[in-house]
């Protein structure tokens, strides 16, 4: 994969940790240019130190709708460019419906829906006009399969499913490229409201995996010759595929 995306510059939504930044140490890794988004200013620096000179921070509140809408010129200043735009910030909630906290459900429902769909809209324009570039959301194979214990998250995902697959035929024309890839449970921060005894169960039947895993499909799904789409691309742990 080593510069397989070189001249080429991304931008990822929640960069700062998990399957965000196991991806932008893929792009880069790859040859491409990265801004790496996310509200943690100084985690965003101390990364962009370590990566390197094609990392750039840029602090953005995805739950701002002012400043998600302005995005794309402070992306365009630190990379010159725009080829990719991976939607992949997100929060998670599970539980029983009749315990939950409405207000937290807010919080989640605003982040992994219209929070991604504004970002996908700010940036769009630019995708558009030069008639080239790719869209990846994180969703989630609770975005094909309702999970019992997680009726909030599943239908966030839900509805970024129909909102990756409507959208990328409207793109189809401008050959902008829209798809998601939609992991089982991956070991990262949405992870830490699980029960203890819930993760020692997991982990024992080898129902989790990486973010590297992900960050992979997502290489697969950018790295494809012009005109092929990857539309979804579902990757499980064995453990949780039985």
């Amino acid at each position: 994969m080593s510069e397989a995306l070189e001249g080429k510059s991304a931008a990822i939504t929640g960069a700062a940790s998990g399957i965000g930044l196991a991806c932008a140490r893929a792009m880069l890794d790859a040859g491409a240019q990265v801004v790496l988004i996310d509200r943690d200013e100084e985690k965003l620096g101390e990364l962009c130190t370590d990566l390197g000179p094609k990392a750039h921070p840029l602090v953005v509140d995805l739950l701002d709708g002012k400043q998600v809408s302005a995005m794309l010129p402070r992306i365009l200043e630190r990379a010159g460019e725009l080829n990719i735009f991976h939607a992949n910030a997100g929060a998670y909630v599970g539980g029983a419906v009749a315990d939950g906290d409405p207000d937290v459900w807010d919080n989640v429902l605003n982040l992994n829906t219209n929070a991604a769909f504004r970002s996908v809209h700010a940036v769009l324009p630019h995708l558009i006009e030069k008639k080239s570039g790719d869209i990846v959301f994180t969703s989630s194979v609770a975005g094909v399969i309702p999970v019992i214990w997680e009726p909030i998250y599943t239908a966030s995902k839900f509805a970024v499913q129909a909102f990756v697959h409507s959208t990328r035929r409207q793109l189809i024309e401008h050959n902008v490229r829209v798809g998601a890839v939609l992991p089982g449970p991956v070991i990262t921060a949405l992870l830490d409201d699980w029960p203890k005894a819930k993760m020692e169960e997991a982990l024992a039947a080898k129902s989790l995996m990486e973010a590297k895993e992900v960050a992979e499909c997502v290489m697969f799904m950018i790295t494809r010759p012009d005109g092929i789409v990857i539309r979804d691309i579902t990757i499980l742990p064995h453990g949780l595929d039985m």
